[in-house]
C-alpha cells in the first residue's frame, strides 16, 4: 500500500508532503495506482520549483518521497494552489472503492518544535 502523508503547520498551511510503499495493484511498471499517485507528485515539485521557483527540499526514490517547502511561501496563493491540488486528487483516488485498498492518504499536523 501506498502512504500519502499530507503536513500542516500550526497556521494550517500545507507544508510537506510524504509518501512511501507500493500500491502492489498490478506488477511492476503497470501499476495505474502507483503511477497515478507518482504523477501528481512528481508535478506538484515541478509546480512548485519551475512554476512558482520555490525552493524544495526532500528526495524523490522509488517508494519513498520526501517534499518540503519554506515557510516564507506557504501562505502564496499558487503554492496552495499546487500543493491542495495535489492533495485533493490523491485523496480522491485513495476514496474509491476499488483503489482504497492500494492507497491511503493521512493528513496531519507537523510535529512540535518542526521548522515554522
Amino acid at each position: 500500500m501506498i502512504e500519502v502523508r499530507f503536513r500542516r503547520d500550526s497556521r494550517d498551511r500545507l507544508s510537506s508532503i510524504f509518501s512511501s510503499g507500493h500500491a502492489g495493484q498490478a506488477e511492476h511498471g503497470e501499476d495505474v495506482v502507483c503511477a497515478a499517485v507518482s504523477a501528481l507528485l512528481q508535478a506538484a515539485w515541478v509546480g512548485l520549483t519551475d512554476v512558482a521557483h520555490v525552493p524544495v527540499s526532500g528526495h524523490r526514490e522509488e517508494a519513498d518521497f520526501l517534499m518540503r517547502w519554506p515557510v516564507d511561501v506557504r501562505g502564496r496563493d499558487d503554492v496552495r494552489a499546487i500543493v491542495a491540488t495535489a492533495e485533493l486528487a490523491i485523496e480522491q483516488i485513495a476514496s474509491q472503492e476499488e483503489y482504497r485498498r492500494f492507497v491511503r492518504c493521512v493528513r496531519e499536523s507537523e510535529p512540535a518544535g518542526a521548522s515554522e
